[in-house]
């Protein structure tokens, strides 16, 4: 269990013990689609094409949003059906559709996996199949992956996550998420359930401006899933007092730029700033802001260029992504020379 505002990590067991996510591995081909959205790449009113192949390998097969053959539909529905009744079809149809094939689709899925630091995770399907333990994933890096999909990509997070029902083709179908609806703030994200896999979910919720995700995998039952997400991320909310240090977009402090059209750009976190001490307890906070500098330019606004690390006595310090809050282009001529006078005193 991880509290995305801090950073910290308020419980762990075999958080880097390798296991097959079944189904959770489409919140991969989610956050893929949510980065060339975001890219300006694909549009959610685009349409694709439930192709032969597609309808033939995935028409009835487990999770379905009962897409027809030759069918044409969004992105925008597909993702529904992926995030909300956890459609293999959709999925399938999805990455056929946008990469051309589902090999391909797979390579920009590990692609990203490698650049959100996912170092201990490999995905072999689109869509969590069985598939001889090609995929798998740890629990340290699934966190890693909802922590950067929430950040990244906030708005497309709550379009698409976090509800309860799914209308498509004529069929009304339930989330079979434990959480949404139950305990309070919770909005997701994904389940996943094979016979090799077991019982696993990957679940998020918010109260008071903290956010805690969390990962269980391996359950023998869905019973007992269900209960234990829903005691842990209750555990989690009330075992520890949230602590806010900065609203999300505030400036946290500034970083040296050399060469750029000014000396310093302001830094700051995504998110909001805190820090969880177990309920009841004090004890003394440390902050300090760390890069590797001076920074040089262009800086694009928005680019992670630091970290904010809080240290709490008793507690293992927390890093948090600092972003330049504007640009920073490369300095002209008189910028240098002016920067290089006011750099003597």
């Amino acid at each position: 269990m991880v509290d995305l505002s801090s950073g910290q990590t308020l419980y762990a067991r075999e958080p880097d013990r390798r296991f097959m996510p079944a189904s959770i591995t489409k919140v991969m081909t989610v956050f893929t689609a949510f980065e060339l959205i975001d890219a300006g790449k694909i549009k959610p009113d685009q349409l694709l094409l439930v192709s032969d192949k597609a309808f033939e390998d995935w028409h009835g097969v487990g999770s379905t949003m009962f897409l027809a053959h030759r069918q044409r539909v969004s992105v925008d529905a597909l993702l529904h059906g992926i995030t909300t009744v956890s459609a293999n079809d959709g999925a399938a149809v999805l990455a056929e559709g946008l990469a051309g094939s589902v090999p391909k689709w797979i390579d920009m899925m590990n692609a990203k996996a490698r650049e959100i630091g996912m170092r201990d995770s490999h995905f072999g399907t689109p869509n969590g199949w069985m598939d001889e333990g090609r995929t798998f994933v740890t629990a340290r890096d699934l966190a890693t992956l909802a922590d950067t999909m929430i950040t990244r990509h906030p708005a497309l997070y709550k379009t698409y996550f976090g509800h309860r029902t799914l209308k498509f083709n004529g069929f009304e179908q339930r989330n079979h998420d434990p959480v949404t609806g139950i305990v309070d703030g919770a909005d997701g994200i994904k389940t996943g359930f094979t016979n090799q896999a077991g019982n696993g979910f990957l679940g998020s919720a918010e109260r008071d401006g903290r956010r805690l995700v969390m990962v269980v995998a391996g359950a023998p039952g869905g019973r007992l899933l269900r209960q234990s997400a829903r005691d842990f991320l209750e555990w989690g909310f009330a075992s520890f007092d949230g602590h806010r240090l900065f609203p999300a977009g505030a400036t946290v402090g500034e970083a040296r730029v050399q060469d750029g059209a000014a000396r310093s750009v302001p830094l700051v976190a995504a998110r909001p700033v805190g820090y969880d001490l177990p309920a009841g307890q004090t004890g003394k906070v440390t902050l300090a802001i760390r890069y590797e500098g001076p920074l040089r330019a262009p800086i694009a606004k928005g680019e992670e260029v630091a970290h904010l690390v809080i240290s709490v006595d008793g507690v293992r310090p927390s890093r948090i992504p600092l972003v330049a809050a504007e640009a920073v282009p490369v300095a002209n001529p008189f910028q240098r020379m002016v920067n290089g006078v006011a750099g003597l005193f």
